[in-house]
């Protein structure tokens, strides 16, 4: 009877989470018995194909009502034929200008839950231009300490330079609570309102970005092994400004022990014409190169 009892509690449990390595390891050390191994091995890889017939496992179950967008290991086939633009839908793409007014923030953030946007800034021919991404968490420390108000609709820095950010390291931090801060929770005057900020010192401006067409398939890719939140679709740019290889990326030792360069093409054409700049001085100046060569 006891086995009969273990082998059904082995099933029931294989078949509700899906685990079977772990599973049959607890269930071997609560018996000290290795004789029932081969027989529960065989009832959870029974009881779990069962169960993968009709319904996902009760984890993935409580994500799902939970609203937690887990992945799966690989991407569903038909994504393979389908492009990242496919997946932005036809929703407009709530952004933020680079100086945006505290009013406007204040209606963005009230009226959607995302948490991330991108910053929008114009040349001088009037295109827009993506210069980063903005999180959520950023604005609302922003809002919360009003240190970056200011009352100029222009940006405080014209150059785009780095400005000093008068905010501490862990402002930024993420909240050891679930919750965080809330747009509620932040009390603005009218005054405060109808200033401006200056998101430039506080946006990523470096975002992942795909092209339009890029296969969905290697867009999810990309946020199973990077574990990203926000992914940036543009049109397919039309000029390559360079070509990155492994071996660029690998790092050496100059002259100067404490210092450490890419070993990128630039670096090595650096080199390479240093070299040829010796090479030349060494040729229009045999007689010094030869008294050198002799007093050593």
């Amino acid at each position: 009877m006891f086995r009969y009892a273990l082998l059904g509690a082995a099933s029931f449990l294989g078949g509700s989470m899906r685990m079977t390595v772990s599973l049959c390891v607890i269930m071997v050390e609560i018996t000290n018995n290795l004789k029932l191994l081969p027989l529960i091995m065989l009832v959870l890889l029974m009881s779990k194909a069962v169960g993968d017939v009709f319904n996902e496992g009760l984890y993935e179950e409580q994500a799902r009502l939970r609203g937690i967008p887990l992945l799966e290991s690989r991407p569903k086939y038909e994504m393979r034929n389908m492009t990242a633009k496919e997946a932005c839908g036809s929703g407009r793409v709530i952004s933020l200008p680079r100086v945006v007014k505290v009013s406007d923030v204040v209606s963005i953030l009230q009226s959607n839950k995302h948490n991330g946007f991108p910053v929008i800034d114009h040349t001088r021919s009037g295109e827009s231009l993506v210069i980063g991404l903005v999180l959520r968490s950023h604005l609302l420390v922003i809002l919360q300490s009003k240190v970056d108000f200011q009352h100029s609709p222009l940006p405080s820095d014209p150059r785009g330079g780095d400005r000093s950010i008068r905010h501490d390291s862990h402002e930024f931090a993420k909240p050891v609570s679930s919750k965080g801060r809330s747009i509620d929770d932040i009390h603005l005057s009218s005054d405060d309102l109808e200033m401006y900020i200056d998101l430039a010192p506080f946006l990523n401006p470096s975002p992942y970005i795909v092209p339009e067409d890029m296969s969905l398939a290697k867009v999810y890719n990309l946020f199973r092994q990077l574990g990203l939140r926000h992914l940036f679709v543009v049109p397919r740019p039309s000029r390559v400004l360079g070509l990155i290889t492994r071996k660029d990326l690998l790092i050496e030792d100059t002259e100067n022990v404490n210092t450490l360069e890419l070993q990128s093409t630039s670096v090595r054409n650096r080199h390479h014409n240093k070299r040829l700049m010796t090479r030349n001085s060494d040729v229009e100046r045999p007689l010094l190169n030869g008294l050198l060569v002799g007093s050593e």
